[in-house]
């Protein structure tokens, strides 16, 4: 099984490629990313977490279950929502456990991409479920949630990783 990597690594903060080949390889890998999310208790997993740059996200979050292929976001509800958030790769240094922080997004979203086959899927979110998407569609595009932070609360979180 893959480790997942951590607020450092630099596949984290470099913008993820786009699937191509929908093979017997990436059914593979689907499997395994919902094995690593589920080892590490998260409810969500973007390629660049376990070292692949590949457009891709596992999911299983407010009664949902899935993946996404290439996706792209679409905000539906700019309304600004605060709630707490972390992530399986800022952790904290001494526990290993996700570090939280208020963060900011958006209410409503629209996630469109493609399914294992290269199939179109398209799903609307609002709460727990479309902070999931934004936030493992940061990671295809480098980015983390402490990026979304004011600058003292992602020092605060940064300061507490490895």
């Amino acid at each position: 099984m893959r480790d997942i990597r951590v607020v450092g690594d630099p596949v984290l903060r470099t913008p993820a490629e786009p699937i191509i080949d929908f093979d017997r390889d990436l059914r593979r890998m689907i499997d395994e990313m919902f094995a690593v999310m589920y080892a590490a208790q998260g409810v969500g997993l973007a390629g660049p977490q376990i070292g692949v740059s590949k457009r891709i996200f596992v999911y299983d979050c407010s009664n949902r279950k899935g993946h996404v292929i290439n996706p792209e976001l679409t905000v539906d509800d700019d309304t600004e929502v605060l709630d707490e958030e972390g992530c399986l790769s800022v952790p904290d240094r001494g526990t290993g456990t996700p570090i939280y922080a208020r963060t900011p997004r958006a209410a409503g979203v629209t996630v469109s991409g493609l399914d294992r086959l290269g199939r179109p899927i398209r799903i609307r979110a609002r709460g727990t479920l479309a902070r999931c998407f934004q936030h493992e569609t940061d990671h295809l595009d480098g980015r983390l949630y402490v990026d979304r932070l004011a600058r003292d609360a992602a020092r605060k979180v940064l300061l507490q990783a490895p």
